[in-house]
């Protein structure tokens, strides 16, 4: 069974990207805290390589920026690959299925998927028929 679930912080604005055939993805990094520490230490901070695809990535990269806090699940990805100058080097990503919010929406430049105006406040003072 390979299953990862995650919280951390977006250490930088997550940038979409395409494949040479034109699938949609990308590649971020989250900071995640460990929940424990020594006694009179700082908690310690790991730093975690994600990667997400299609609607996931899309999603990721309209809705998420730098220091947002955020929340996934998926699975490990290890490979390898030679570098340029001969030496291989082994590679170890976490692919991101599912991504969800875990924090307030804070006021940002992202835009808000409520204000395109098809939504209108039900009037407090009515009386409900239920």
């Amino acid at each position: 069974m390979n299953n990862v679930s995650l919280i951390g912080r977006l250490t930088a604005d997550p940038e979409l990207r395409n494949t040479q055939s034109g699938i949609s993805f990308v590649r971020f990094c989250i900071a995640v805290d460990r929940s424990y520490s020594k006694q009179g230490e700082e908690k310690q901070t790991d730093f975690i390589n994600v990667v997400a695809w299609r609607q996931s990535a899309e999603f990721i990269c309209k809705y998420f920026s730098k220091g947002q806090r955020i929340a996934l699940t998926g699975r490990i990805q290890t490979g390898s690959y030679t570098d340029k100058d001969g030496n291989k080097r082994s590679t170890f990503d976490i692919i991101a299925e599912n991504v969800e919010f875990c924090e307030a929406k804070k006021s940002s430049s992202k835009p808000d998927i409520y204000s395109d105006g098809e939504y209108e406040d039900v009037p407090s003072d009515e009386d409900l028929p239920f």
